[in-house]
């Protein structure tokens, strides 16, 4: 039974926490010169500390510590955090090769496998419950590493990828309170408020990054907690709800793949082509731009609790409308008709139009 005001409690540890340990690690980032410095493809000015991370790492397990809770996957969901924060401090210090942070996430998820968590079954609409049998392990190890990287790819403006793994956390929250999924519920409370926490110091202008170390943990996180909420439900739409929350992140990762593809590049080479950059380049300000991809995220966690929740008829018109969210980033990204952006062009136009008429009032 989930005690709300314990939650709340364990929140607001965390919150404060990680807000005030944020402080003497930036200092050690700065004092071992782990710092992230301006170059062409970032758009920062001036060097800023990476590690951040670290804080919400530790806010989050004092949260957790006041909850005490006990699970049998605990032990090595606790482990798998630790190997993925100790590679994120690493790449941060020394910028690691693609393969040894590979290998670290890889690490992880074998000790999610080795506990028996993993994804042995989906719900797909029209087709039902699909058991996984030899491909549980596969597709287990794809869905951690692969949300993992999703969420380190939008990690690219201040405070993008801690509000939007905030929201996206608190969207598996509501689900899990809604199907008694204690452990989810209560590493998706801690985390929020570690979050919350950490995004005085990272909103725009970020005093402190929270680098790999923060981005793969809550990538690796919320990954676990998908698993451990929302691919339990045998509802209907079981196997697109973790998708709908996560949307920005994995259509962003997968825009950016196919960009690469298309543009015969390799795939794990970084760029600026991300959603986000390319709303700067439309005109939006930096802190505009955050908070539309806020606004993204928080629709596609809106709709994923209608997906659970809500009768077919509201779950098929749900369905138009991420069909719809989902066409507009692809024309972000520039997938679309070889890059024209019908659909955002006309959303500018109507823009600029209002407020041309505004102004017009104004003067009359």
């Amino acid at each position: 039974m989930l005690n709300y005001v314990d939650l709340m409690i364990a929140s607001f540890i965390a919150l404060i926490s990680t807000f005030f340990l944020t402080f003497p690690i930036k200092k050690i980032a700065i004092k071992f010169q782990i710092v992230d410095f301006p170059n062409q493809r970032k758009i920062h000015i001036k060097p800023t500390p990476l590690m951040g991370g670290l804080a919400i790492f530790f806010g989050a397990a004092l949260g957790l510590l006041y909850l005490q809770p006990v699970h049998e996957h605990l032990f090595e969901i606790v482990l798998g955090a630790i190997v993925i924060i100790i590679t994120g401090i690493l790449d941060d210090k020394f910028d690691i090769r693609p393969i040894i942070k590979l290998s670290g996430q890889l690490i992880a998820a074998s000790f999610l496998i080795s506990s028996g968590l993993i994804i042995e079954r989906i719900t797909i609409p029209f087709f039902g419950l699909v058991e996984l049998g030899v491909f549980s392990v596969l597709i287990t190890v794809l869905w951690v590493v692969g949300i993992t990287n999703a969420i380190n790819l939008i990690d690219g403006l201040d405070g993008l990828a801690t509000g939007v793994s905030t929201i996206a956390l608190l969207s598996m929250f509501v689900m899990a309170i809604i199907d008694s999924q204690v452990i989810a519920a209560y590493l998706a409370i801690v985390l929020i408020g570690a979050n919350l926490g950490f995004l005085y110091h990272n909103f725009y202008p970020a005093k402190i990054y929270m680098g790999d170390t923060g981005s793969n943990f809550l990538g690796y996180m919320v990954a676990v907690i998908s698993m451990l909420g929302l691919f339990k439900n045998i509802a209907l739409f079981s196997f697109i709800i973790p998708i709908i929350i996560l949307a920005v992140p994995i259509f962003d990762t997968l825009f950016a793949i196919i960009r690469r593809i298309l543009n015969k590049q390799k795939i794990m080479k970084p760029d600026n082509k991300h959603i986000h950059y390319q709303l700067l380049r439309v005109g939006f300000t930096h802190r505009q731009s955050v908070l539309i991809m806020y606004g993204f995220s928080s629709l596609f966690g809106i709709l994923a609790i209608l997906f659970s929740e809500a009768p077919f008829i509201v779950s098929f018109f749900a369905t138009l409308i991420v069909i719809v969210l989902i066409h507009i980033l692809a024309e972000i990204a520039g997938l679309v008709k070889g890059g024209k952006r019908p659909v955002v062009d006309g959303v500018l136009r109507l823009f600029k139009w209002k407020k041309t008429n505004r102004m017009k009032e104004q003067n009359e």
